[in-house]
């Protein structure tokens, strides 16, 4: 293995299922975390993952289409394997660690994966603080889903050693990991990012040219903007929308549904970073305004057990 500790920073939707699944495929990690209060959030996460993995495995036994690619590499296992795998899930979720230190998350760490808010300030106030931790070794990679690397990669105090390694949402089944350097990234670093990709059960795509949003979301965010302008302007309710989307395209999901998924705050923190949006009456603004209503009300998606919809 290139990296044995892995340091996520941030316990949300996607820094918990990173965390993990790192830990699952036999990794050592810690998630860094801003506050008591964070860790307060974070663990509820962590503990709806380990019963996740658990159903998947157990329903595995009986049902082949259970079957989730970020859990295993092999399909159709045996009841001995899938009992194995199943001690995995209980050793990761024992492990995990759980810290506010920087100096606690800086120490013997391998990789650091950032997963904190979409706000370029905290992003860069974060590295700032790190980089005065963090052995010489250690590589970082953002999950951010729209900033560029380029954009903060002076504030690591490492840019040649730091890129972006971007995950969808439900990783132990939708497991792609995008990985993007940036114009000062050396190949052995982007290198041993791909090989940890692949070492989580990830599928490593590798974007070849700084993009912001990479290749999914350069193709997710706009049709969920879409859909929320059609909603923020009266065109049509949610529920409505999504019965479109799902009808006339066959599709499991629709963009509603997708946003509780995401996250609510993820998705109000990519609004407002359009100029429109300070215009209460643009539609960028109307959906700000939409967002953040259910936010400031705990609505903030499936995690949360509401977002559009009830959970």
């Amino acid at each position: 293995m290139s990296f044995h500790n892995i340091t996520v920073a941030g316990g949300g939707v996607l820094g918990s299922q990173i965390a993990f699944q790192a830990a699952y495929t036999g990794f050592h990690v810690k998630i860094w975390l801003r506050s008591q209060a964070s860790i307060g959030r974070c663990q509820p996460k962590l503990d709806r993952l380990y019963k996740i993995y658990l159903g998947i495995l157990e329903e595995m036994k009986h049902n082949p289409a259970a079957y989730a690619r970020g859990l295993s590499k092999k399909q159709n296992l045996s009841e001995a394997e899938i009992e194995e795998l199943k001690g995995r899930v209980e050793k990761a979720y024992r492990s995990i660690e759980l810290t506010t230190s920087y100096e606690e998350a800086a120490k013997d760490a391998d990789l650091v994966i950032e997963a904190i808010a979409e706000n370029i300030e905290e992003k860069e106030a974060f590295y700032t603080e790190l980089a005065k931790y963090l052995p010489e070794r250690t590589v970082i990679a953002t999950n951010s889903s729209t900033l560029l690397p380029s954009s903060f990669a002076q504030f690591t105090g490492r840019p040649d050693k730091f890129l972006a390694l971007h995950f969808a949402n439900n990783i132990y089944r939708s497991n792609t990991a995008e990985v993007m350097g940036h114009a000062g990234t050396k190949q052995v670093y982007y290198d041993q990012v791909v090989e940890f990709a692949e070492q989580i059960n990830m599928i490593p795509l590798k974007v070849l040219k700084e993009q912001p949003g990479y290749i999914l979301n350069s193709m997710l965010v706009p049709f969920l903007t879409a859909a929320e302008g059609l909603l923020a302007n009266g065109v049509g309710d949610f529920e409505t929308i999504d019965k479109t989307w799902k009808l006339g395209t066959g599709a499991p999901y629709g963009p509603f549904q997708i946003l509780d998924i995401v996250g609510l705050t993820t998705a109000y923190n990519i609004v407002i970073m359009h100029p429109a949006a300070k215009d209460p009456t643009s539609t960028q603004g109307k959906i700000a305004a939409i967002l953040k209503e259910k936010i400031d009300a705990g609505k903030t998606g499936v995690n949360a057990g509401e977002g559009f919809y009830q959970y």
